[in-house]
């Protein structure tokens, strides 16, 4: 009797999509009515375009100047509840950005904050940031965020972790040269996984002192995670890297 073979999953999906292993969540608590309506009315329009496989099988580029013309583009990975990607579109309105969030409870609750605070130059793609990756420009972005990122706290689960080559190569890819990536977190060991794995990705570290790091950034305003780290006493670290040239 032949020997059964292991169960693996395949290298890819039918559609030609590659095999992606995603373990956050895509939904929450049920939705308000007036969530789902932002859904249904507001997503459509502010997408970015084609990202998904089955929009995209070709992996063509997104047209990032019809988006949003000459404007600089920045990106914002895991965007939460909105506030920091709100505040900064309206701090700086002659960029550009695009905010990747598979969690739909997040994303309903970004699209009532768009609502409320107007301006036309956010786009949000509602789904995996390694398919945006995917389709955007080589050297196309000037800026991004990745702002207290899932921890996954345990040791055997670090490898999904967004500090990892699977998800900081295509971003390095997708950056300009001197292009800068702000990471935020209140977990330790996480402070020290960034520290060796992005720049191995082609990133420096900008920190010359401890106040570098221990200090926000000028232009940031505290999100929902920070103030819960912050009342169960964990400390915030603010980490820059520049794109190497």
């Amino acid at each position: 009797m032949p020997e059964k073979k292991p169960n693996t999953p395949p290298e890819q999906h039918p559609n030609g999509a590659p095999w992606r292993n995603f373990y956050g969540r895509f939904k929450g608590k049920s939705l308000k009515k007036t969530q789902e309506e932002w859904l249904e009315k507001d997503l459509a329009e502010l997408s970015p375009g084609k990202v998904t496989w089955e929009e995209n099988p070709e992996r063509e580029n997104i047209d990032l100047k019809g988006l949003f013309g000459d404007r600089d583009v920045w990106l914002e990975v895991g965007f939460g509840g909105g506030e920091h990607l709100v505040h900064q579109a309206a701090q700086n309105p002659d960029v550009g950005i695009i905010g990747c969030e598979p969690y739909i409870n997040g994303v309903a609750m970004l699209l009532g904050k768009i609502r409320k605070a107007g301006g036309d130059n956010i786009r949000v793609h509602p789904g995996d940031a390694r398919d945006m990756f995917d389709v955007l420009p080589e050297a196309s972005i000037s800026k991004a965020f990745l702002l207290y990122p899932d921890p996954w706290p345990k040791k055997r689960h670090h490898r999904r972790r967004f500090v990892t080559p699977e998800h900081l190569e295509p971003l390095a890819r997708v950056l300009k040269p001197g292009a800068i990536f702000r990471v935020a977190t209140d977990i330790e060991d996480y402070v020290r996984q960034t520290l060796e794995e992005v720049p191995r990705a082609g990133f420096e570290w900008l920190a010359e002192g401890p106040e570098d790091w221990r200090q926000p950034w000028e232009d940031w305003i505290s999100t929902r995670y920070e103030q819960k780290a912050f009342r169960e006493g964990r400390k915030a670290h603010y980490l820059t890297f520049r794109r190497k040239g």
